[in-house]
């Protein structure tokens, strides 16, 4: 069995995949690439199916009909052969160094369910790069498990480009991302938790995290084009919650942590979206959250990030849009 598979989702990819595939070259014998092309219009198609001629039985192509992100990486977890998986976004890459140190921690692995890898904010025209690393969060260098969690940063959680998780792992939660949505990366780092027990943090800038084209889903603008879908996710991700006492403490606190920030884009969003209608839909998601999860609405209103998206009146909004924008300076997020 292969150890690691690394699926690119990939749509339109005919600029970018190339710079993908290639920081993971030379494709190691432990290494299984699955290019998804989810019915792409361009050379995207062309261009994975020559890489898997060059590099036969270490890449392969799933071509499939258009069902978005969430369809392509279901796709390819069902393909997929290796021990462990990961996600690669095809306008993404990764650092070669760093992918031989996780591969060297995965070989012959079969207790470890997760592990944890630091990921860094490629913004188009920034000279400094925002890096999210977990040392202060996370224990170094060896298996540890929800008890040994410490407290996340009120900005900091385990996106999508962090996580390695073992393959099954993924298949026993049951994971299916729904298809012809955005956002559902948050998902992907969500529902599979409660399935993982031992895990390793490998303290290396393993994912490089593209932002800056006007045209991706993280582009504030297309957020706002597309907030049903985020308002979608963040519902599926209430749902997803489980109840106290179900899961390790430290387990639930991280994922009541990660559904805040997720209600936090969900509601600055709204912000700025700003018609009547916009505030109105604002409100409702938080009401919903107190419905099926009281204690959980309670706590994230009082923490930093849900009290300041919920200051009251148009100087409240005001001054949630502005720290909203100095975050965005600083870190560098679209």
């Amino acid at each position: 069995m292969t150890t690691l598979t690394v699926v690119v989702p990939s749509y339109n990819s005919s600029d970018y995949l190339h710079r993908c595939l290639d920081s993971m070259l030379p494709f190691d014998d432990d290494l299984e690439v699955i290019v998804v092309n989810d019915g792409s219009t361009d050379d995207t198609s062309a261009i994975a199916h020559r890489y898997a001629a060059d590099h036969a039985g270490r890449v392969r192509v799933v071509d499939k009909p258009n069902g978005g992100h969430g369809s392509a990486v279901n796709a390819g977890l069902d393909a997929a052969t290796g021990r462990y998986f990961r996600v690669v976004d095809s306008d993404d890459w990764l650092d070669r160094d760093a992918l031989t140190a996780l591969l060297g921690v995965l070989r012959g692995q079969d207790r470890l369910d997760l592990v944890v890898s630091n990921f860094v904010y490629e913004k188009e025209g920034r000279e400094r790069r925002h890096a999210m690393r977990y040392r202060s969060t996370l224990p170094r260098n060896r298996e540890f498990g929800w008890e040994e969690v410490g407290r996340f940063r009120p900005d900091q959680g385990m996106l999508m480009h962090s996580l390695t998780y073992r393959t099954a792992v993924l298949r026993n939660s049951g994971m299916r991302l729904p298809e012809h949505t955005f956002y559902v990366d948050n998902l992907y780092a969500f529902v599979p938790l409660p399935y993982v027990r031992r895990m390793r943090y490998l303290d290396v800038d393993l994912y490089r995290y593209h932002i800056g084209r006007s045209d991706q889903s993280v582009n504030e603008s297309v957020m706002l084009r597309r907030l049903d879908q985020q308002l979608t996710v963040n519902r599926l991700m209430i749902e997803a919650l489980p109840s106290p006492g179900s899961t390790p403490k430290a387990l639930h606190r991280y994922l009541v942590h990660y559904l805040g920030l997720v209600c936090g884009v969900s509601s600055i969003m709204l912000i700025r979206a700003g018609a009547p209608e916009h505030l109105r839909m604002k409100r409702d998601l938080w009401r919903d959250l107190r419905a099926a999860h009281a204690p959980a609405h309670r706590r994230l209103r009082r923490s930093s990030i849900g009290a300041l998206v919920n200051l009251p009146g148009r100087t409240g909004r005001r001054v949630s849009v502005w720290a909203y924008l100095a975050a965005q300076r600083v870190v560098g997020f679209n």
